[in-house]
């Protein structure tokens, strides 16, 4: 039972350090900014899932590591978006355990494309979605931490993308005829 109240406190744990990098990542204007952060942010997420031996999850979380590294070179080039979603089912199908594990697929393939082959605030609506799918990936694993993380990833997202909206009406006003 020690060990298990261990592996559980470790699992927090580290599930606040991704919360705080995920926080400062998407508050960010600047995608490079937000892709860095979120893979410092990932290799937590995966180490805390691990602590939960929710397999499918941490499995996609290491990988996000690698597809946020070729997408800051190899931005909306298909092959590489195509090899990062082989990638992520192969994982999935080696570690499947049951329909809890649909929720972190659902986000991997969804966090792909959006990476991948979007932007600015398209990037971050598909972001939003994969950041549902953790929260409940985060909420079957028994994660309280992830789960709180990823709701307030959501919401932080979700505010940048009306500042950004804001910024570019304030830039770009409509024009009176």
């Amino acid at each position: 039972m020690e060990e298990i109240g261990l592996r559980w406190l470790l699992g927090q744990g580290v599930s606040l350090v991704a919360l705080t990098l995920c926080i400062v990542a998407f508050a960010s204007k600047r995608d490079d900014r937000l892709f860095v952060l979120l893979l410092f942010a990932n290799v937590a997420f995966a180490a805390q899932f691990a602590l939960f031996e929710s397999w499918v999850a941490a499995g996609i979380s290491a990988l996000i590591v690698l597809r946020i590294a070729l997408v800051r070179r190899f931005r909306r080039n298909r092959a590489f978006m195509l090899g990062m979603l082989l990638a992520t089912l192969a994982v999935a199908a080696l570690t499947w355990s049951g329909p809890r594990d649909i929720p972190a697929l659902a986000a991997g393939l969804l966090g792909t494309y959006g990476m991948f082959m979007l932007s600015g605030i398209p990037m971050r609506i598909a972001l939003a979605g994969a950041a549902l799918c953790w929260v409940a990936s985060n909420v079957l694993a028994g994660s309280i931490g992830g789960t709180v993380a990823e709701s307030l990833i959501f919401l932080t997202n979700v505010l940048t993308m009306l500042r950004l909206r804001r910024d570019a009406r304030i830039q770009y006003p409509a024009s009176e005829t």
